[in-house]
């Protein structure tokens, strides 16, 4: 593939790598200094755009990207309350593949909370929050992973209804703490407390570059189609 970065940070190059070492070309390299590039031929000839940057910024980048036919795969989180714009574009012709989190890791860890929600509403002994920690330079919170798990077990507590960073949390409300500290690429935690006992499953990042690779295999799975693209329609698909 001819691959577009839109943000050349540590996850930028992260990406580059991971798509490098799998064959494909890097034909464009947009980054806040050089935003007249989304005119250019190069980022015009890209088979697909990857996109990580900051919530402030990503759905003008879409945008750009859009009116230049160019497919877009995005991690960056914090924009989604412009996410009806975005599938309207989807729904008009135009390519979107949206993932809170490209782990694969990550992915197998929503369905194993998913999982567990599902038995623990047997059980309404057990209070439920969400624990998640990021490096300083990640500027929305809670993480879109946080929500993503938190939205995943709201879908199987007949007893939670929302989420909410204040405290105190309403009874129907699952409490998710985020912390950032100096450089930790992500670690989320979901605890079940009870009187009795306290279950707690974890994932923790150690890098990059797992983000980096499902990006990558993300793009691959993009190009060529249409519509709206979730994490789904990836692992429904490698199926």
């Amino acid at each position: 593939m001819k691959i577009a970065l839109i943000g050349y940070g540590k996850m930028g190059h992260a990406i580059e790598e991971a798509a490098l070492s799998r064959g494909h070309e890097i034909v464009c390299r947009i980054d806040k200094d050089n935003q007249e590039d989304f005119d250019s031929v190069s980022f015009k000839s890209a088979d697909v755009a990857i996109e990580f940057t900051a919530p402030s910024v990503a759905v003008g980048n879409y945008r750009r990207a859009f009116a230049a036919g160019v497919p877009v795969v995005s991690g960056t989180t914090g924009w989604l309350e412009h996410l009806p714009e975005i599938r309207e574009a989807c729904e008009k012709g135009q390519t979107f593949f949206y993932a809170s989190n490209f782990s694969l890791g990550v992915n197998i860890f929503f369905a194993v909370n998913k999982y567990l929600a599902g038995i623990m509403n047997h059980f309404p002994q057990y209070a439920v929050e969400i624990e998640e920690i990021h490096h300083i330079h990640k500027l929305d919170h809670p993480s879109g992973t946080a929500i993503t798990l938190a939205e995943d077990i709201i879908g199987q507590l007949d007893a939670k209804h929302s989420w909410s960073e204040n405290m105190p949390v309403a009874d129907d409300s699952i409490h998710i703490t985020a912390r950032r500290e100096g450089e930790i690429p992500g670690t989320h935690t979901i605890v079940y407390d009870s009187a009795v006992d306290t279950i707690r499953i974890t994932h923790e990042a150690k890098n990059r570059k797992g983000f980096a690779l499902g990006a990558v295999v993300a793009a691959e799975f993009t190009v060529g189609k249409k519509g709206f693209l979730t994490m789904q329609d990836l692992f429904s698909f490698l199926k």
